[in-house]
């Protein structure tokens, strides 16, 4: 009979799970969805509202009340306001003394006011503990459940405990907090919602001068001398055809810069013999958006394939294959097969094609949920080792295409040599670069340095 009892009172909670009540002022559609998830999470919530009546909006299990009513039932107050209507606050100073404060909400533009929101509410209500949190997640992904969203949460703020107590709630109902420091950081946090693909600025705007210029480079080649020298419009190619040249190029050229500003990281540090002295600020930002770089690359590489898969087709392409056929039943003569163009033809798809695979392969393992789930030596195997060999079927696919008429002087129109050869300087560079860095003499000294070596230690900075 006592063992009995004894198992039974084993078995028994020794303590409670209910959560304490959180408060959050306003009805709007964040402050909703935010109140619904943390009722499923098991909260008590109550609103704070400038109107206690209940609407069906509201989560059934919350009780609205007035601001006054609502802040004495809670230690934890989330201020679901626009900063605007702060004013408030003061009139419950008395209240809301001791009280966390949780600030989440945003501005229109960046750097708005002189101090962030979270520190002027701090400045309204010095007695309260204030945190920011939130404010990087909509009102769309509470409700969606955040499957399909940004699960991280930057919070801040000034007191450790309080801090604490928010980054609980945050993971109560399935977000990942992450700790900012303190409430210094509050602007930084606010500025972070109003940036518009902050790293994709330079690749897209590089993409766009680089697709500019090979448009009016090929406009001027391909459409306009043709038309000045031999009469012939070939005003269509503007379709098809110019941009089939311009999508490859960019790809090519792309992916030698995602490698080139490791390249010259290397020559820098072999020349400087140390690693703890900055890189210049150009070629900080350029590394930091390479995988940007390399995704615009991936884009402009699947837009090739698409454009190489309609060519059989197009109206030209057939007329030009029927003329052909045409030409030999007149002539009654059969052109024999040509092997060397045959190989050249296979050889050229071939490179094409696995260079097409490792490129594809290289976007899917820069993707998060791939990443994360791969060490570090296995992510540098496939973003380093497969990326060169990459960079090299890719120019060896544009070497075997046109390989024949870099010494044609009828390729060079108006002396312009044709774009797929520009497209060359820059990843040939590369890797003839790469190809002398691996060498002995180089490799030992350069692993060494980036090891802690310094050659000249009393001049490190």
């Amino acid at each position: 009979m006592n063992k009995n009892s004894s198992n039974i009172m084993a078995l028994a909670p020794t303590t409670s799970n209910k959560r304490e009540t959180v408060c959050i002022f306003g009805t709007g559609d964040f402050g909703r969805a935010l109140g619904h998830k943390m009722i499923q999470s098991g909260y008590p919530v109550v609103f704070g509202s400038r109107s206690t009546q209940t609407s069906s909006l509201i989560p059934k299990d919350a009780e609205v009340l007035s601001h006054a009513e609502a802040a004495q039932k809670a230690t934890i107050i989330i201020i679901a306001i626009q900063r605007e209507h702060y004013n408030f606050l003061t009139s419950l100073a008395e209240i809301l003394h001791g009280k966390v404060l949780v600030d989440i909400s945003n501005n229109l533009k960046l750097n708005q006011y002189p101090e962030s929101n979270a520190e002027y509410l701090a400045q309204l209500v010095p007695g309260a503990k204030v945190v920011k949190a939130f404010n990087t997640v909509s009102a769309w992904a509470l409700q969606s459940g955040t499957l399909d969203a940004s699960r991280q949460v930057f919070v801040c703020g000034d007191d450790m405990e309080a801090k604490q107590m928010v980054m609980d709630i945050v993971r109560a109902v399935g977000l990942t907090p992450l700790d900012q420091g303190s409430l210094l950081a509050a602007q930084e946090i606010e500025n972070y919602p109003l940036q518009l693909f902050p790293m994709w600025k330079f690749p897209i705007l590089l993409s766009l001068g680089l697709v500019a210029f090979f448009f009016f480079y090929c406009l001027i080649r391909d459409i306009i001398y043709p038309y000045v020298y031999e009469n012939k419009d070939f005003s269509f190619f503007i379709a098809i055809s110019i941009p089939n040249r311009i999508c490859p190029i960019l790809a090519l050229i792309l992916l030698a810069l995602v490698y080139l500003p490791g390249v010259l990281a290397a020559i820098i540090q072999l020349y400087r013999g140390t690693k703890y002295r900055r890189f210049p600020d150009w070629l900080d930002k350029w590394m930091l958006c390479r995988k940007q770089l390399g995704l615009v690359a991936l884009a402009f590489a699947s837009l090739h394939v698409l454009f190489t898969l309609v060519i059989p087709i197009r109206s030209f392409v057939r007329w030009r294959i029927s003329s052909q056929i045409v030409s030999q039943v007149l002539n009654n003569k059969t052109e024999p097969l040509n092997n060397t163009n045959a190989w050249l033809s296979d050889s050229y798809l071939a490179l094409g094609i696995l260079g097409f695979f490792l490129f594809v392969l290289l976007g899917i393992t820069s993707l998060p949920s791939v990443s994360n789930n791969v060490n570090w030596r296995e992510f540098r195997f496939v973003q380093s080792k497969l990326g060169y060999l990459t960079l090299i079927l890719c120019t060896a696919h544009t070497m075997v295409y046109g390989g024949k008429w870099f010494l044609s002087p009828s390729s060079y129109r108006w002396y312009l040599p044709s774009a797929y050869m520009l497209s060359l300087i820059v990843p040939c560079a590369v890797l003839v670069v790469k190809f002398v860095l691996i060498f002995p003499c180089l490799d030992k000294p350069l692993t060494r340095i980036r090891q802690g070596w310094e050659r000249n230690p009393q001049h490190s900075e």
